[in-house]
């Protein structure tokens, strides 16, 4: 009899849960991090109970906006207006508190979680039975606009980045928040912006397209030599939501050889539009479905928003992922073509982005 899918490990494209520990003053979050029992989605002990092996961790400078995004989600339509600007000041201190706290859980860990900077080093930490974390930016507000901190923190294990949120910068305008929208809601990027592509793709920096509005998607797709990577993105045909992405984008980061990864969060998962928890894993399978159309099945993976979002109750945290892995199974996924959306697609895209 074969295996369940359920045992098959996955890697994650997208989570924020190094924002949940800084934001945690007392500290209890970080301190229980390898013994569970501190909240959030994610944890060493969730994330043994679910097979999670590795993933991009974010880094990303909050809003001075008290307003939670989730809940104002709930009751289609909305449109919510864009969270203030960030100048850079207000955000290389989180960014790097979030990068200490990553380094500090790799040394507290006694070999158990690894900060990867390549491939082969996320192969090796699996292959020892150890976490594999790589550093993400989500937001690009720390990073000058001449790109000196952009070199910084590549030297410091940077290897992804998303330009935008959902908020303008000095590089570029994210998507705000509508439901029912297009994700054409603005101008693109500006001269830093497309200077941060070039930079990115000489440095082999995974440039993420998540959160980018539609011409800003256009202009990365036309500067950039890399695949193209929305690392936790929807199907617009299916949730006509501003942060989901169209058919035509779809076929655009199929040419390139790139991938889009799930995104968990249920307003740009459910067709009305909703953030809510109770939310049915079938509509999950069909945004594989129709990435999986359009993308085909070596272009699609898993971008969680594990502690970012209000995700499915029925996963509920890192621990539920073999649910979803089973709801796969249960479509009449095949187990090769779920490995490949749990771990395999993100390993080999990684891969001819970053060289190794």
């Amino acid at each position: 009899m074969p295996a369940s899918a359920s045992r098959i490990p996955v890697f994650d494209g997208h989570n924020d849960t190094l924002l949940r520990l800084m934001e945690d003053d007392t500290g209890e979050a970080f301190a229980r991090f390898f013994d569970g029992g501190a909240g959030g989605h994610i944890d060493a002990a969730l994330a043994r109970e679910g097979g999670l092996i590795g993933g991009l961790f974010a880094m990303f400078p909050p809003s001075r906006d008290s307003v939670s995004l989730s809940q104002s989600m709930v009751e289609p339509p909305y449109a919510l207006p864009l969270p203030s600007p960030l100048v850079q000041a207000e955000a290389v201190e989180p960014m790097a508190r979030m990068a200490s706290l990553l380094f500090r859980l790799a040394a507290a860990s006694n070999g158990a979680w690894r900060v990867c900077r390549s491939v082969a080093e996320i192969e090796a930490a699996n292959a020892a039975g150890a976490f594999a974390a790589v550093l993400h930016i989500e937001g690009a507000e720390a990073i000058d606009a001449d790109l000196t901190m952009l070199d910084l923190f590549h030297a410091a294990g940077l290897r992804s980045i998303g330009p935008v949120w959902s908020r303008p910068n000095v590089f570029g305008h994210g998507v705000p928040m509508r439901f029912p929208s297009s994700p054409d809601t603005g101008p693109g990027l500006s001269d830093a912006g497309k200077r941060l592509v070039k930079r990115c793709n000489e440095l082999r920096i995974l440039v993420d397209l998540s959160h980018l509005n539609e011409k800003g998607f256009d202009d990365v797709a036309a500067l950039s030599d890399a695949p193209l990577v929305a690392t936790h993105c929807n199907a617009h045909a299916v949730t006509p939501h501003s942060r989901n992405l169209t058919d035509r984008q779809l076929a655009v980061i199929r040419d390139s050889g790139g991938l889009v990864g799930l995104n968990f969060a249920t307003a740009f998962l459910r067709p009305d539009g909703r953030m809510d928890a109770e939310t049915g894993l079938d509509i999950m399978v069909r945004h594989l479905d129709h990435l999986l159309e359009h993308l085909g099945e070596d272009s699609v993976g898993l971008g969680s928003d594990f502690d970012g979002a209000t995700i499915p109750a029925a996963i509920g945290s890192a621990a539920g992922l073999p649910k979803l892995l089973d709801a796969m199974e249960g479509a009449g996924y095949g187990r090769d073509l779920i490995e490949r959306i749990a771990w395999r697609n993100w390993h080999s895209v990684l891969r001819r982005i970053w060289g190794g």
